[in-house]
């Protein structure tokens, strides 16, 4: 244990970095990512979400007093939790060809370590000194909330001092699309935030762009998908809401992010029309880091999925 125990208040966002593809691209067919023009040479052969994250960490670290805080830290104070679900499937696709084809010898080595998701936050940490701890989360679609709450547990331990929360996401090989159930978007892309000790960024004059909170609970399936879905939907909403320190959505702007499963629909009920979940875990923090850089207050996003996971991140900006 590196620090003393610390309160959800003494906990900021500092820095949002993103690698995401443009709304409006000026030319579609080229690729939105270039990996030499962005990182430098010997990123070759990473997975673009890894290729991704890093980018995105990088622009975050370029932030004002960033990459300062971070190097006045030991390592064993700085830590990264990322959450990714297809982060690393073009791998996996690539040596299942390979492997039936019975050209495994063509598999790169230098790509092979990646058959692991957890090698995306892996990178990062090695890339950055960041040892307090290396966490990675896989969960459908909430596995960016949830990396983000428990990094944040983790630091209020006093776990680490300094927290590099991502999240990365790369296309949906053809050969996985039809076991992916979704109605949204091909997520693909990467958001970094920085968190840190508000007391040690005041101390260096440093902004806060705000905080956020997440608390996860679990719905079951079978009861959301039941004559009583809604209020088990509301009980389950209520742990959620007071464990974050709050009555409800009244008052705060809400985004629930579903992927149209009976925990969705009975979480719908209860607090809003659902956006479509899209293909992986990205677009929840997407909305977190919307709302740290927006001007509306406080915001709710929520993510309830067909595995019974109902992720809730209240967010908190800062006052312009």
């Amino acid at each position: 244990m590196t620090a003393g125990p610390l309160a959800p208040a003494d906990l900021v966002v500092t820095a949002v970095g993103s690698a995401l593809p443009p709304d409006h691209p000026a030319d579609p067919a080229s690729p939105w990512f270039d990996h030499r023009a962005e990182l430098g040479r010997g990123y070759r052969h990473l997975p673009p979400s890894c290729q991704y994250l890093l980018a995105a960490v990088k622009r975050a670290l370029a932030r004002d007093g960033i990459r300062d805080a971070l190097l006045a830290l030991p390592e064993e104070e700085r830590a990264v939790a990322v959450g990714t679900n297809h982060g690393v499937a073009g791998v996996h696709a690539e040596v299942d060809r390979a492997t039936v084809s019975g050209e495994a010898h063509l598999i790169s080595p230098a790509g092979v370590p990646y058959f692991s998701p957890n090698l995306v936050a892996s990178r990062v940490a090695m890339e950055h000194g960041l040892k307090g701890f290396s966490l990675a989360v896989h969960s459908p679609r909430s596995a960016g909330l949830e990396a983000l709450q428990a990094g944040l547990r983790a630091l209020r331990s006093g776990r680490a001092r300094w927290l590099l929360a991502g999240v990365a996401e790369a296309p949906v090989p053809e050969a996985d699309k039809a076991a992916v159930n979704s109605s949204g978007r091909m997520e693909d892309g990467a958001l970094a935030l920085v968190v840190e000790d508000a007391a040690a960024v005041r101390a260096r004059g440093g902004r806060a762009l705000g905080r956020v909170q997440v608390r996860s609970v679990s719905l079951s399936p079978y009861a959301a998908d039941s004559v009583a879905g809604a209020d088990r939907a509301r009980a389950a909403l209520d742990a959620a809401f007071a464990g974050l320190g709050v009555a409800g959505p009244a008052g705060r702007r809400t985004r629930l992010i579903g992927d149209g499963s009976a925990v969705a629909r009975a979480v719908a009920e209860v607090l809003t029309d659902p956006m479509p979940a899209g293909t992986g875990c990205l677009l929840a923090v997407q909305e977190v880091a919307d709302a740290l850089a927006g001007s509306d207050g406080e915001r709710l996003v929520v993510t309830a999925t067909g595995a019974g996971a109902v992720t809730v991140a209240r967010v908190v900006p800062e006052p312009a």
